[in-house]
């Protein structure tokens, strides 16, 4: 009877600064920005599995490894125990 907690598919738009990552190596720039774009989406939506789409690893590395983008906007959907994050257009 009723909704269950947690089970339900929402869809969430979050824009992730990048800032931090032009503190790292410059050769290391697009791997840390991988794993900032993981670790923020495991803190806001508070799952341990977050699958990232080939679209967001493309525009990270668009560049190559020394310039990745500032900020990158990615579109998120829950489905149970799992964040599936893809890109915005």
């Amino acid at each position: 009877m009723g909704e269950e907690k947690g089970k339900g598919t929402g869809e969430r738009i979050y824009t992730i600064p990048l800032r931090s990552v032009k503190k790292t190596p410059r050769w290391k720039r697009s791997t840390r920005a991988i794993s900032v774009i993981r670790d923020f989406l495991q803190h806001h939506t508070k799952s341990d599995i977050v699958l990232l789409d080939s679209s967001i690893n493309e525009k990270v590395w668009e560049r190559g490894s020394q310039k990745p983008p500032s900020r990158i906007r990615v579109k998120v959907t829950e489905e149970e125990d799992v964040v599936k994050a893809e890109l915005v257009e």
